[in-house]
């Protein structure tokens, strides 16, 4: 009869330095090409939402002749029907603002306050305007 030894097979203390050493390399190299990618891509995504809410307010305009001037609330159903939007519900942007709606005259822009909800603002904290979506 052959003895069955149990052998037990494991990494050794080199094998997983060696891996941690990898992996701390490609944390180095990854990480700083993807800091700074979430506040744009909220940037991005708020371009997205101000061009559909720009498009639900040219609707309004062929149903009605002109922009609404109360506001983005004017797009809301106030009898029970779903209005402009299918959930009856105002879209807000990444950060949880409302976008604010400035008609002038024959036009309109869309302003999101950005991450600090503040007018103005720098890098992320910028205000996102509708008019300037797209343009450098």
């Amino acid at each position: 009869m052959k003895k069955k030894t149990n052998i037990k097979k494991a990494f050794s203390l080199m094998e997983l330095l060696i891996v941690i050493l990898i992996l701390g390399l490609l944390a180095g190299l990854v990480l700083p090409n993807l800091i700074g990618k979430a506040g744009k891509a909220k940037r991005d995504i708020t371009c997205v939402q101000m061009n559909t809410i720009s498009q639900t307010l040219k609707m309004y305009k062929v149903d009605n002749g002109i922009y609404p001037d109360g506001g983005l609330t004017a797009l809301m159903a106030t009898d029970g029907s779903t209005g402009y939007f299918s959930d009856n519900k105002l879209p807000k942007d990444p950060w949880e603002n409302d976008y604010i709606y400035v008609k002038a005259g024959d036009s309109f822009d869309l302003i999101s306050l950005g991450a600090d909800k503040k007018e103005g603002g720098e890098g992320e904290s910028a205000d996102v305007k509708f008019s300037l979506c797209g343009k450098k």
